[in-house]
């Protein structure tokens, strides 16, 4: 059994292959951000990787330094502190204690309480 379409011209071998979309080429910040890493880490950015978006993008999370773990990690950072303190004041509020302790309980402390 095969399928008839009901669009003429829809799967005929004469219309071939779809086109690509082309790559798209990297931009400013991401490159910035690249020659940074390398330059970290003592490595170079390929040229092909330089001239395509995605494939910058993939090196880049290849070469990437890692968080790093330890006893502290799972605290909020300096900014996160900073802006819920700030929403603190502004809505008379107190921040719980275990907010200072977890980056996570922290984020949702800031998503409940931000001004809208």
């Amino acid at each position: 059994m095969s399928f008839q379409s009901k669009f003429p011209g829809l799967f005929t071998p004469e219309q071939g292959a779809l086109p690509i979309k082309e790559p798209q080429p990297v931009t400013n910040k991401q490159m910035r951000y690249a020659q940074a890493i390398a330059l970290k880490t003592g490595t170079v950015v390929p040229k092909a990787a330089a001239a395509n978006r995605a494939a910058l993008s993939q090196w880049i999370d290849t070469h990437q330094p890692k968080p790093i773990g330890g006893k502290f990690s799972n605290y909020p950072s300096s900014k996160q502190v900073e802006f819920a303190e700030r929403i603190a004041r502004a809505k008379n509020k107190t921040i719980p204690n275990a907010c200072f302790r977890d980056k996570i309980m922290m984020s949702k402390w800031i998503d409940g309480n931000k001004p809208r």
